[in-house]
């Protein structure tokens, strides 16, 4: 498909690995993470 072609990883993201990403961010174990851009693209922000 013409989206997934244009992601590094060839393939969109399911939406539980964008959710394990907010769930991180909400958790302690990010607690003195601050100030980031999270990129949960598959690469394409670096493209």
């Amino acid at each position: 498909d013409y989206l997934a072609s244009r992601i590094p990883m060839g393939r969109v993201g399911e939406p539980d690995e964008i959710a394990r990403a907010a769930v991180f961010l909400a958790s302690d174990d990010a607690s003195f993470v601050n100030g980031i851009e999270l990129f949960v693209d598959g690469g394409q922000a670096q493209v």
